[in-house]
């Protein structure tokens, strides 16, 4: 878009009157909205800590293991002195997903550390530079922890932004859409808001009526009845993938610490069978994946097998 474009007002997929837009939208949420307790703190490190857990997983599943792993490692301090594979096993002991969000979420910690003395940067950018903070998560700190960030685009945000405006299912109207509709200045509570409608009045299946949404004098969907939404990935089955297995070889071994390949496989799935499908060629696959992630070693020992060979334990 060109400045004389943007100088013309909202583009053609918004409404003209976006202060009454974002007036609703913003009242609607100090009204009512779900508690969780990371809305209720500007700590950067606790926000950070919830947004690495809900990645990909429901707010509501995450509430009791955030407030576990606070009450264990309270500031980044406390984090980057713990044992990686504490965190790890920790990660893997409350179901979070993918361990290497555990070896992230400490690496951070130690740069926060180690390089800013224990504050967080504030932007966007610079929050980017620590370990596993990708665009997104970064931007949501920023917004959370410092007021200090760019519209949020998420799945729920691109939902909301599809139904109610039309915008079209491409990533740049995406942001363009969000972008424009953030008031200035605010994006601790509309990044809040927006996500909101999305998560309780605008999911797969709305709720426009029984959750009160704001925006439905001015919802494409809601006068039309077409709710169609954008194509949205689907989250692989965790039983029985690769993923559960990976989590379940941390958790042996952060009980045994170190266990030679043939009595490790058996204790991560009973059907294990050295020449099988779940066998030795198996099991080195995701001893592999976690080796990449700093989170095992596997070593060459002297005698057969049983007595020694090949071993794998949790790095420390």
């Amino acid at each position: 878009m060109s400045d004389a474009d943007a100088d013309d007002g909202p583009s053609p997929a918004l409404p003209d009157d976006l202060p009454a837009v974002r007036d609703a939208l913003v009242s609607w949420y100090e009204a009512d909205h779900r508690s969780f307790p990371w809305r209720e703190t500007d700590d950067a490190y606790e926000i950070l800590v919830s947004e690495v857990m809900s990645q990909q997983t429901q707010l509501g599943r995450i509430v009791e293991a955030w407030e576990a792993f606070l009450d264990r490692w309270p500031t980044p301090e406390a984090l980057a002195d713990a044992d990686r594979a504490d965190v790890v096993g920790f990660w893997t002991d409350h179901s979070l997903g993918y361990n290497n969000r555990a070896k992230y979420l400490h690496e951070a910690a130690e740069q926060v550390v180690a390089e800013y003395g224990g504050e967080f940067p504030e932007t966007p950018d610079e929050l980017q530079n620590l370990m596993g903070v990708g665009p997104y998560t970064a931007n949501a700190v920023a917004s959370f922890a410092f007021n200090d960030g760019d519209a949020v685009v998420d799945t729920n945000v691109k939902r909301v932004l599809y139904r109610a405006f039309d915008v079209p299912d491409d990533d740049s109207a995406f942001e363009e859409a969000a972008s424009e509709l953030m008031p200035a200045g605010e994006s601790r509570v509309w990044n809040n808001a927006i996500m909101e409608l999305g998560g309780v009045a605008c999911e797969q299946s709305p709720k426009c009526d029984s959750a009160g949404c704001p925006w439905r004098e001015w919802c494409s969907a809601y006068a039309t009845g077409d709710f169609t939404a954008p194509d949205v990935p689907t989250q692989p089955e965790f039983e029985g993938s690769r993923r559960q297995m990976r989590g379940r070889i941390v958790s042996v071994l952060k009980e045994y610490d170190e266990l030679p390949l043939s009595t490790l496989g058996p204790r991560v799935r009973v059907d294990y069978a050295p020449d099988g499908e779940y066998g030795r060629e198996w099991l080195e696959g995701l001893l592999s994946d976690l080796e990449d992630d700093g989170l095992v070693s596997v070593e060459e020992r002297d005698g057969d097998d049983q007595r020694g060979g090949v071993t794998a334990r949790l790095r420390r």
